[in-house]
Order: structure tokens, then sequence, then C-alpha cells
């Protein structure tokens, strides 16, 4: 019963990683950008959230202050820096991404320090109170919490992308910037909706992280690597899939752990590279196979 603990553990957490990872997909799925910076921007909503915890608000009200402003943010993210961006090649938003990172991490270690901040004293009994299933599996209620959210999120936006318009017109732009603007689709417009989906369910996840642990100035670059990792697993600029991956993720470092507590990060890491690999190998393969092919056609 122990294993199946570790594995109820591992689905709850990669609960988090979904929402964590949820904004990445979206950009890369919709815009073709990996978003270096996902991670720093995350924790900078957790500071956001804790800055107003701290002067008398409750988390979940400073998260329905700062997940709209955030989504301003992305919204002007996407058109002063990576709308230019863009236009130098598909290298240049790596860059930028990479460097907003860095100012942004820096300047919340001037702002703040290295101290480690968390949201865990302003959210009551929520955060220790927990179900006891059995006598040897518990879900805590903050992770069975995040885990609903993390699905309810994802469902919630594939249902957008699937029945509404703006969803199809970005369904339509990420598979064709050009013919979608033929039939009138504004994609600069869409491109800056999907950064502000992005950048709000990145301070959701930054939130969640600081309920459920701890965070500092630099701990966007660990998130990011998660969310990566996460993305990967499940399928690039798939939502679902980013559950899917982040359900593995949370499964196999949490199994590790069980295994040896070093294992923890080791664990999720192994998985990530194997699936990789895989990716890679299958990919290879199929060139292969289409080259075959077209040798075969020309013979």
């Amino acid at each position: 019963m122990i294993w199946v603990n570790q594995i109820v553990q591992g689905v709850l957490l990669g609960g988090y990683y979904a929402v964590l990872a949820c904004g990445l997909s979206l950009m890369f799925g919709v815009m073709r950008i990996i978003n270096l910076a996902h991670g720093g921007l995350a924790v900078l909503g957790a500071f956001f959230v804790f800055v107003l915890s701290k002067h008398g608000l409750s988390p979940w009200v400073a998260c329905a202050v700062v997940l709209p402003a955030m989504g301003v943010a992305g919204w002007a993210l996407q058109r002063g820096i990576l709308e230019r961006s863009l236009r130098a090649g598909p290298l240049t938003p790596l860059l930028a991404t990479f460097g907003l990172l860095i100012v942004l991490e820096n300047l919340l270690f001037e702002r703040f320090g290295a101290d480690e901040r968390s949201l865990f004293p302003y959210i009551g009994t929520l955060g220790y109170d927990s179900w006891t299933i059995s006598s040897d599996i518990i879900a805590a209620k903050l992770y069975v919490l995040i885990f609903v959210v993390a699905v309810v999120l994802l469902g919630g936006l594939h249902l957008f992308l699937a029945r509404t318009p703006l969803g199809r017109s970005m369904r339509a732009t990420a598979e064709d910037r050009d013919t979608a603007e033929l039939v009138g689709v504004n994609s600069r417009a869409v491109y800056g909706v999907a950064a502000a989906i992005a950048l709000s369910t990145a301070a959701l996840a930054g939130a969640f992280l600081g309920m459920r642990s701890s965070f500092g100035p630099y701990s966007g670059s660990q998130e990011l690597l998660f969310a990566f990792e996460a993305v990967v697993i499940g399928g690039l600029g798939s939502l679902w899939g980013t559950l899917a991956g982040g359900i593995v993720l949370g499964v196999s470092q949490n199994v590790g752990a069980q295994l040896d507590p070093q294992w923890f990060l080791l664990a999720g890491h192994v998985v990530f590279l194997a699936v990789l690999m895989t990716r890679v190998l299958l990919v290879g393969l199929g060139a292969r196979g289409g080259i075959r092919i077209a040798l075969g056609r020309q013979a």
C-alpha cells in the first residue's frame, strides 16, 4: 500500500505540474515560442500574491487581483517583446525570453533578497488538512484542490479552443498564420490573448507553489524545468497531454523518492530523457521511411 500512496501523491503532484506547464504548452501550440521566462513569471506572480497577502488580503482574493494583472502584462509582453522577436527568426524569442528571465530574477533578488517566502501561513488549515482514505493512503486537501483546478482549467481551455470563435481563430493561427489572416483572423490579437492566458495561468501556478512549498527569487529556473519536462512528456502543444505529462512526471518523482530520497528529481529527469529519446528515435525512423518511399517512387 505504500507504493499505492506514492502513486496517489504523484498524481496529485502532477496536477500542480499541469497548471504550471499549461501556459508554456499554450504559447508553444499557438505561437511556436518556448518561453524560457515562464518559470520566472510564475514566481513573479507568487511574489505579487505574497505581498498582497502580507498586507491583509486573503491569497484567494489576491489571486483575483493578480491573475488579471498578469494577463495584461502578458498582452504587453507579446506586443512589446515577443512580436518583434518573432520577426527575427525562431532563435530570437528564446534569447529574448532568456534575457527576460535573468532580468526578472535579479529584480526580485534586489527587491526581496534571497530569503524564501511561503503562502502557507495565509491559507489557514487548508495547508495541513487531509483526507484519510486508508491507513496507508492520505490525500492532502490542498493537493486535491490543485488537481481539481488543473482538470477544470485544462478542460475549460479545451472547450474554449474548440467551441468559441476566438478559440477557433487561435487554432487556425496555430496551423497557418498567413492563411488565417487571409480569411480575416487578426493574428496579433490572437497572439496577445494566448500570451495573456499563459501568464495568468503561470501566476496561478506561482500562487499554488507558494501555498504548497516555498519560493525565492531564483526559483523560476527549476519551475521552468518541471514545466518543460511535463510538456515534452505529454506532447508539445497538447493540453490534455500536459496533464498526462505532469502526472507521469509526478509519479516518477515520488516512486523514485520511495526507492531512494535522493532520486526524487533524478527519477523525473530520467523519465523525461527516456521519452525525449524515444520521440527523437521515432522521428528519425519516420524520416528514414519517408526517404525510402521517395527513392522507391523515383526508381
